[in-house]
């Protein structure tokens, strides 16, 4: 009876030691014996020790921070690149099994991808579009780390840092662009108000009359203004019907 009651109470002890609770965003993966056999859910869970071993896997989202990285876009310029990786856990067995250190893997593979990926794109690319760059990027590593049980969610390109001599250069290249397209505006301005001046002295030399009375308006004009004489010269036209009128009234 001793004798039992001892084993009773050693196999109670036994089964209180392999009882091993899993927090709600934990799961267990279960070796017997050195073999995968199972997952263990949130909760209480029994682990017998001895035979059975559990490696707990955080199923949480986890963020990555990828360092600079120095990239040669695709019109040679040098940048330094930073992001950030967003990825979680969704085959646990896979992540233990499958790969060594599922978060080093990670973190490599998206070093090299983000060098991979910038570099097939110029430096207006990488400014402009960054958010395609991230989808491009997050696709990428998706797709290479599903084999883990490893589910990238999303990436995000934090800083693209450029050379100071580099900045430079591209300020004068953009400087001489707005001096390009202010001078194609200018050139389209005259070009238009060419083409009305044309129009204008189309209908004016087609009704004389027309061209009398604006040259009247315009002598309105500067006989209105304040400021020194002025003298202008009258048209042929104008003396012309001035001198015809005089002869019929005489």
């Amino acid at each position: 009876m001793e004798f039992a009651g001892i084993f009773l109470i050693l196999v109670i002890l036994y089964l209180l030691t392999s009882i091993k609770m899993v927090m709600e965003y934990d799961r267990g993966v279960i070796y017997t014996l050195g073999q995968c056999t199972g997952l263990r859910n949130p909760g209480l869970s029994l682990v017998l020790s001895g035979l059975q071993q559990m490696v707990r896997v955080d199923m949480r989202i986890r963020t990555e921070d990828i360092p600079s990285q120095d990239v040669i876009s695709k019109d040679n310029v040098s940048v330094k690149v930073n992001a950030v990786v967003y990825y979680r856990i969704v085959d646990p067995a896979a992540a233990i099994n499958k790969v060594e250190n599922f978060m080093v893997a990670t973190s490599q593979l998206a070093q090299t991808t983000l060098r991979s990926v910038l570099g097939k794109h110029d430096l207006d690319d990488m400014l402009a579009h960054r958010d395609k760059l991230n989808t491009d990027i997050q696709a990428i590593l998706d797709a290479q780390t599903d084999g883990w049980g490893v589910k990238v969610t999303n990436v995000e390109i934090k800083h693209i840092d450029i050379d100071p001599t580099m900045v430079r250069a591209i300020a004068k290249q953009a400087e001489a662009e707005r001096e390009r397209r202010a001078k194609i505006i200018n050139a389209e301005g005259e070009l238009q108000a060419a083409k009305q001046l044309d129009e204008a002295a189309t209908i004016l030399a087609q009704r004389p009359e027309t061209m009398q009375l604006r040259y009247l308006g315009t002598m309105g004009e500067f006989v209105n203004a304040k400021g020194n004489t002025m003298i202008l010269p009258l048209p042929l036209d104008l003396l012309k019907g001035v001198m015809g009128s005089l002869k019929k009234t005489a």
